[in-house]
């Protein structure tokens, strides 16, 4: 249970009239009938009938998410390609340290921004989630950008993500057209998003439970072959410790290799940030956010520290492997595919290839689940057009998930001679548009306590408060600026050396311009203004809580030992 789990049942939804726009509140509320199974599950046509069809009325999504949900999503649900594969080319291009380090620094700056997510979405649990703190907090047009890049972002990863299901496949047999298995996969995604938000909820849930155990042992196996426990005649049938950090090195290619890794780190923890969008469909984020948002540090530690940590100990930066078979994202370039081949272990590289297809085809699914929520509330609130407010009688919100899923063929592009170009091309337009996102969460959360504190309100008012505060906000926002300044100087020099042409330029840093453009048209179509903090509304559609259960259950968690209250703490 969370610090406020105790006051959640009594919740209170506010409806909202604010000066347009954008709306704020949680949308209109009706006593809908209940629906059979077939049709609340997606399974009929009358499923696609109208749940509510009023444009622009800020139509909200039934709330059907559960903890279980909320915590499996914040644990494991945007682990991908990015983690299991991408981090293969950034370990040949830093090596160990620089991999090793970049994930960390982007861990920190995770840590804050969730926990600043969770603070805001306890407070305005609203569709659409942080791009609309974007536009509440910070500036409209700011808000229209985000807004549209993210729903981007995920319409560019989808293809991305098939084209790497499809060459996972390949690992077994490459005697079938990748085309076939990229057709399979997108039909499987269609599938799942049939059953709505249930369907990802639950796809999502035993998904990041297989990814977590796996993950948990392959890091057994792992420290096994560490200490020199491996198969006799196999490359780790002896103690090799940290021998790969002294030989080849801790670092590749100088300033330039550590620079390089941020973007892939940043690539693979794209999606984070998806438990608080999801949030706004859980059934009490109240009681099942905080929890959640805990989850998220154990999942950097376990995951992405412990797991590259081992990946440096056991592959060299120098093995050509590292390098993949062709020029997309490689399954064989994955180095936790290459540590069950390097110590023989029959089987276990196949093992992890199910593993990573099986956590790219998830974020197959985030990618529609993520883009077509947030296109919804673009709608609602008058920045995208009146369509995407659709929502039907399942609780889909039946036109933006169409508009997400009609950019998965977008993968059968990269079988074409200029597929490898392409390919480029949609990478640079997702790696480094998340970093914008997580950005905007920390500065929303900064101008949100400061107008909290302008108003006379005090932080005894906030039930579930960051846990860095006011600095830990600053720390994740002046972390994401110096990642976007590395990268530009990757940009500029390449880590193979010299300098980039402006083609180069652009594929490693496409996302800004893209932002640009937006923030531009944000402001040309709203022609909003920079808020004040003076003239920044932080009641209007805040969940009013029952404080009297909440300090009763403050009360006993005081009363608790101390080792217990550290346990919950950490954990629950």
């Amino acid at each position: 249970m969370s610090d406020i789990e105790k006051g959640g049942s009594h919740e209170k939804e506010t409806h909202v009239v604010t000066p347009p726009p954008p709306a704020y509140g949680v949308g209109v509320t009706e006593d809908l009938p209940q629906e059979d199974f077939m049709t609340r599950n997606g399974l009929n046509l009358n499923s696609f009938k109208p749940r509510r069809y009023h444009p622009g009325d800020g139509t909200v999504i039934e709330r059907t998410l559960k903890s279980r949900h909320l915590h499996m999503i914040a644990i494991g649900g945007s682990i991908g390609a990015g983690f299991f594969v991408g981090s293969g080319k950034a370990l040949h291009n830093g090596g160990p340290a620089s991999l090793l380090i970049d994930f960390m620094i982007i861990g920190v700056m995770m840590f804050n921004v969730v926990y600043a997510l969770g603070e805001l979405a306890v407070m305005f649990p609203v569709t659409g989630g942080f791009y609309t703190y974007s536009t509440r907090f910070i500036d409209p047009s700011w808000g229209f950008a985000m807004g549209w890049n993210y729903v981007f972002q995920w319409a560019v990863v989808l293809p991305l993500e098939l084209t790497v299901c499809g060459f996972t496949v390949g690992y077994w047999n490459q005697d079938i057209n990748v085309a076939v298995w990229i057709t399979i996969f997108l039909a499987a995604i269609i599938i799942v998003n049939v059953w709505g938000t249930l369907g990802y909820a639950e796809e999502e849930f035993w998904a990041s439970a297989f990814k977590l155990a796996a993950t948990v042992v392959f890091l057994i196996i792992c420290l096994v072959m560490v200490l020199g426990g491996g198969p006799k005649g196999s490359r780790y049938d002896h103690y090799t410790g940290a021998q790969l950090w002294y030989n080849p090195g801790a670092f590749a290619n100088g300033f330039r290799g550590f620079c390089s890794c941020f973007v892939t780190a940043a690539f693979a923890f794209s999606g984070t940030e998806l438990v608080g969008l999801a949030a706004a469909e859980a059934r009490n984020p109240v009681k099942s956010l905080p929890g959640a948002i805990k989850q998220v540090f154990w999942r950097i530690t376990l995951f992405y520290i412990l797991g590259l940590f081992f990946v440096g100990l056991l592959i060299p930066h120098d093995d050509d492997n590292l390098l993949g078979a062709n020029p997309f994202i490689n399954v064989n370039a994955s180095p936790f595919v290459l540590v069950g081949k390097y110590a023989n272990l029959t089987g276990f590289d196949s093992f992890m290839n199910v593993v990573i297809l099986v956590s790219v085809l998830s974020l197959g699914v985030s990618c529609v689940y993520g883009g077509s929520r947030t296109l919804t509330a673009l709608a609602q609130q008058g920045y995208a057009p009146k369509v995407f407010t659709y929502v039907d009688r399942s609780n889909r919100p039946l036109f933006s998930v169409l508009a997400i899923i009609a950019f998965g063929p977008l993968a059968y592009v990269n079988l074409a001679a200029a597929g490898p170009t392409v390919f480029d091309w949609l990478l640079s337009l997702s790696g480094l548009a998340a970093l914008f996102t997580w950005g905007s969460i920390c500065l929303s959360h900064i101008r949100f306590r400061k107008a909290w504190a302008l108003k006379g309100h005090s932080l005894d008012e906030i039930p579930f408060q960051a846990a860095g505060g006011v600095l830990g906000s600053w720390l994740g926002l002046v972390l994401v600026v110096l990642v976007l300044i590395a990268q530009f100087y990757v940009a500029i020099c390449p880590v193979s050396g010299g300098f980039n042409n402006v083609e180069g330029f652009f594929i490693q840093y496409l996302a800004l311009p893209v932002v640009i453009v937006f923030w531009i048209g944000g402001f040309i179509w709203k022609r909003g203004k920079w808020l004040t903090v003076e003239n920044i509304d932080v009641d209007t559609g805040r969940r009013e809580h029952d404080w009297d259960t909440i300090n009763a259950y403050k009360a006993q968690l005081a009363a608790w030992p101390a080792w217990r209250r550290w346990f919950h703490k950490l954990f629950i």
